[in-house]
Formats: C-alpha cells, sequence, structure tokens
C-alpha cells in the first residue's frame, strides 16, 4: 500500500533552526585528502587496525561507527560534538532521543584517539577520526573505500536540543525525511544512498514496534510489511517486548555491506518505517533509484563514495574555528 505524508509544524520550525545553522556555517569547506600528508601520514592505517582488531569481538562496530559519523555531522556539523560527554557547560548529544541507549562506538573511539595520539599528538581531530573511522568501517565490512577529504577541527558544544529534532527517526513521514536532508544541503539521491547504510547493523524492538501493532489506528499493522517479516518481527517483539532485544536491520547479509538493503525494500522488508518509505510512498522520486541500486551493486557503491563525502563536508570547523581535542569526550582545558 502505498503511503502519503506532509510536513508538521515543529518539525518545519526544526528545520528553520537548522537552515539558520547552515547560514551560518557553508558547505564550502576547505577540506583536503592529504591534510595530514605530514603531520600524520599514517592515521588512515591507525584507524583501520584498531577497527579490525575490535571487529574480532564486536560485529556490530563497524556499523556503529559509521552511524555515528551520520549522527554527528546532522547536528551542527561535523565537527565531533556527538562524542562529548555531560559537564558542567555541556548537555551531552548522547543523551538525545536518537542516541539514547542506542549510540554505540564510543570506547573504540577512544582508543583509536589513544592511539593517534600516541603517534601524533594534538595533531588529529576527532571530528576527523569519525570520518576515517566511517570509510574503514565500510570498507572492512565489503563496501567500497574512498578518498576521504579532511582537516575538521572539533566543536567546543554540543547541541541536544538539534539533535533531538535534526537526526531523522525510524517514524519520519516521507515529508519530513527529505527536508530534514535538504536543509542539509543532501538530495534525494543523496537520502537513498545513505539509507542503504542500513544494510548492516542492529535496532531495539522501540524502533520499528509501532509498525507491528494498531499502526493503521484499527489494530493493523503496517500494510507495507511483507507477511512473513511481519510475523517474524512480532515473535521477536510482543508488545511487552524486552527492551534490550535487538534484530538485524538486514535480514539477509546483516553483517556485510552490500546491496541487500534495496532488494529488500521491494519486497516489503524494510524494518524502520522510514526505510520502506523509500519505496511504499506514492510517486516518491526515490524509487527509481531504489530499483537502480538493486540491481546493480556497483552502481550503489559509487553513489555511497558520493554521498558521504557529501555528508562529511556539511558545516565542518576550519582553520581557527574549534579545537583538536586530546580527548574526544571533553574539551580542552576543562
Amino acid at each position: 500500500m502505498a503511503r502519503s505524508s506532509t510536513l508538521s509544524s515543529p518539525t518545519v520550525v526544526a528545520l528553520f533552526a537548522a537552515a539558520l545553522l547552515f547560514l551560518l556555517h557553508p558547505l564550502n569547506a576547505e577540506l583536503t585528502a592529504d591534510f595530514y600528508a605530514k603531520t600524520c601520514p599514517d592515521v588512515s592505517s591507525i584507524v583501520q587496525t584498531v577497527i579490525h582488531e575490535a571487529l574480532q569481538y564486536d560485529p556490530r562496530i563497524t556499523a556503529s561507527l559509521l552511524r555515528l559519523h551520520f549522527h554527528d555531522c546532522f547536528v551542527q556539523g561535523c565537527d565531533g560534538s556527538v562524542l562529548l560527554d555531560n559537564s558542567p557547560t555541556i548537555k551531552s548529544e548522547k543523551d538525545a532521543a536518537p542516541n539514547f541507549n542506542s549510540a554505540r562506538g564510543f570506547g573504540v573511539v577512544d582508543k583509536i584517539k589513544a592511539a593517534i595520539e600516541s603517534t601524533c599528538p594534538e595533531t588529529v581531530s576527532c571530528a576527523d577520526i569519525l570520518a576515517l573511522a566511517a570509510n574503514a568501517s565500510v570498507y572492512l565490512s565489503g563496501g567500497p573505500y574512498w578518498t576521504v577529504l579532511l582537516g575538521r577541527r572539533d566543536s567546543l558544544t554540543a547541541n541536544q536540543g538539534l539533535a533531538n529534532t535534526s537526526i531523522p527517526s525510524p517514524f519520519e513521514s516521507y515529508a519530513n525525511l527529505t527536508s530534514k536532508f535538504y536543509v542539509l544541503g543532501l538530495d534525494i539521491t543523496d537520502l537513498v544512498t545513505l539509507s542503504g547504510a542500513h544494510t548492516f547493523g542492529r535496532a531495539h524492538c522501540k524502533s520499528f514496534t509501532p509498525r507491528l501493532y494498531n499502526f493503521t489506528k484499527n489494530g493493523g499493522p503496517d500494510p507495507t510489511l511483507s507477511p512473513w517479516y511481519l510475523t517474524a518481527l512480532q515473535k521477536l517483539c510482543p508488545p511487552n517486548f524486552n527492551p534490550k532485544v535487538i534484530t538485524d536491520l538486514d535480514p539477509t547479509t546483516p553483517n556485510l555491506f552490500d546491496n541487500h538493503y534495496y532488494s529488500n525494500l521491494q519486497k516489503n522488508d524494510g524494518l524502520f518505517e522510514t526505510d520502506q518509505e523509500l519505496y511504499s510512498t506514492a510517486g516518491a522520486a526515490t524509487v527509481p533509484i531504489v530499483n537502480s541500486f538493486s540491481a546493480d551493486q556497483s552502481a550503489f557503491f559509487k553513489s555511497f563514495t558520493r554521498s558521504i563525502v557529501n555528508m562529511g563536508n556539511i558545516s565542518p570547523l576550519t582553520g581557527s574555528n574549534g579545537e583538536i581535542r586530546c580527548n574526544c569526550r571533553k574539551v580542552n582545558k576543562s
């Protein structure tokens, strides 16, 4: 069944605020591929080595690190703000609804930072570490490798309120979802491409159970869920579900970065409401892109390398703005 949707007033207000932020810090960034060529030439290999070691005991870590980069860039730009802990002057984005008891991988980021500091002290920003970790995570999971643009500096602040409104939730309407991307300079192709990151990773029941029970307000589930997938998810997550239960975002190849996410949507096997809406929304411009990526994994990979760079260029701090944190969890001299 096709969907239709409208843009809510609270979202319009939130997006207007994000637009003002975007205007203050435009996408035209001073980032380069060789930023650390002289000051920390081995930074990419250091990042990849730590993540490869983490994969030996945590198969979820690659998806988690990619998600951290996404959640960082969608809140006041790619500035490492998602990594900051609470302090007397900071309300951590980790406690925002999209991240609370959900965002993970912070310990691995700490290990990466420590390894880099031992080789190149006070040189590599935490924001750049997230960008490099996203690249390594995708590559180590079978996906493409791309040239990461670097030179970001770290923020001195976090924005928990903006994290609550700007990061897309699993329950966004199609209109809200596209608006949240557009306001940050990302288009429909970026939306469909970056959503393909849901080809690996896990999710808690709370992220999709509204689709399983009384979605239609008359007792019925989301009609765009395939019968077998609905039955499987209801068995895993009953109405009184265990909040610690998680399931694969991709039921076919859960730990691989591939194009199965798109073929899942074609079969009505998208886990999140926002996933399935890319294919099931009547007349949506996203549908032919889903079809294209489902038919051609190389086309998806090529598009992903463009879109992830586009996202990484969202309002970075460069030059003398911000700082290079010595500890990704707190600002210097705090």
